[in-house]
This record gives structure tokens, C-alpha cells and sequence, in this order.
């Protein structure tokens, strides 16, 4: 009853909520980052979500789109703006993501959508990531998020899909607080975020 019904409730109200209170710290963010992206606050890509539907992502913009000489974008390191970096180590970037919940797209709580270019590279296993709604946060964020490897995190993406609860979600929401203060695992050593995905070998 909780997974069919009551979380997608349950996440609109929290969102909706969430997104009034907030209100004032996104229009900081967002004119801080309009001015640091040259007009660009917010980061719009596709992923996957419910059924490996493709949806349209918000995240606030933290990186600029700077280019090397061959008119390919740099790593993401060096693109990671003074004020993104602020952004990502709060994870206030994720605030625009709510938007995401109230359309129906995302839950608070579930598998973090990834690229779409990801979906043929996984494998039967890993594929179940989908079988639910992806969230802004969860179990693979609250153990290690991107500082872990790429068969760990999926493996904790299934293990949530199978034991999918209100006092999990319950217990994810907390622990998403603590990383947060804290700031663990927000990137891989030596990368802005986490490496790419290049598949099961």
C-alpha cells in the first residue's frame, strides 16, 4: 500500500512543503549561479526514471561549460565553479529536483536517476534500479554516495528496490541529514563527482 499509494502522496506534500520553505535560499542560489554561468542557473538533462521513462532532470547549474582547443568540455574539475562547489558541498543543487517530485518524475526517497546513455550497458540485475521512482536521495547516498564503487551502488539501488518501506525511507531521509552536515562522500578521489560508467566486465 505505501509503495502503490501513499509515497507518491507522501512525497508531493513533503515537496510541496519543502519547496515553499526553501524559497528564499533558491532565489540566492539562483541568482548567484545566473551570474557565475553567464545566465544559467539551472542544469536541465535527460534520465531515466520509472520504467526507464526519460524525463527532464533540474539540477542547479554548478559547473560553467568551458571548452579545451579542440572544442571539447573540460573535466569536470576544472569547470566546478567557486560558488558550484559551495552548492554541491550543501547539496543545495538538488533543491530545484523537488520540482521533479511534485511533476512525478522522481520521489524524495529511491535509485539516483543516472545518464540515459547508461541504459544498454546494464545488466538485467542492474536494471531493476528502475522498477521504482528515482529519488533525490538514497540508500546508495546514504552509504558512500559517489565515494563508493559502481557495482556497490547498484547493488544497494536493488536492495532498496526489494525492501522499498516507509521506515526505510524514514531512515534514508535521516541519514541524508548527517551526510549532508557532514559532507561524506560527495565525490570520488582525484574527480569533481564520480566516474563514468563504462559498463559490466
Amino acid at each position: 500500500m505505501y509503495k502503490e499509494y501513499f509515497k507518491r502522496v507522501l512525497d508531493f506534500c513533503v515537496a510541496l512543503v519543502t519547496l515553499t520553505m526553501l524559497s528564499p535560499v533558491f532565489l540566492i542560489v539562483m541568482i548567484g549561479l545566473y551570474f557565475a554561468n553567464q545566465g544559467k542557473p539551472f542544469f536541465f538533462q535527460a534520465r531515466p526514471g520509472l520504467n526507464e521513462k526519460i524525463f527532464k532532470i533540474i539540477k542547479f547549474k554548478t559547473m560553467n561549460d568551458k571548452k579545451d582547443a579542440e572544442g571539447r568540455l573540460l573535466p569536470d574539475a576544472e569547470r566546478l565553479t567557486t560558488i558550484g562547489s559551495f552548492v554541491r558541498k550543501t547539496s543545495l543543487d538538488e533543491i530545484p529536483q523537488l520540482i521533479n517530485v511534485l511533476r512525478g518524475d522522481m520521489s524524495l526517497i529511491g535509485p539516483r536517476p543516472l545518464l540515459e546513455q547508461y541504459l544498454p550497458l546494464y545488466n538485467k540485475h542492474q536494471l531493476r534500479r528502475h522498477d521504482v521512482r528515482p529519488g533525490i536521495t538514497g540508500w546508495a547516498q546514504v552509504n558512500g554516495r559517489n565515494a563508493i564503487s559502481w557495482q556497490k551502488k547498484f547493488d544497494y539501488d536493488i536492495w532498496y528496490v526489494d525492501n522499498l518501506s516507509f521506515v526505510l525511507d524514514l531512515k534514508i531521509l535521516f541519514l541524508t541529514v548527517k551526510k549532508v552536515i557532514v559532507r561524506e562522500g560527495i565525490s570520488q578521489e582525484g574527480q569533481a563527482t564520480m566516474e563514468m560508467f563504462k559498463g559490466n566486465n
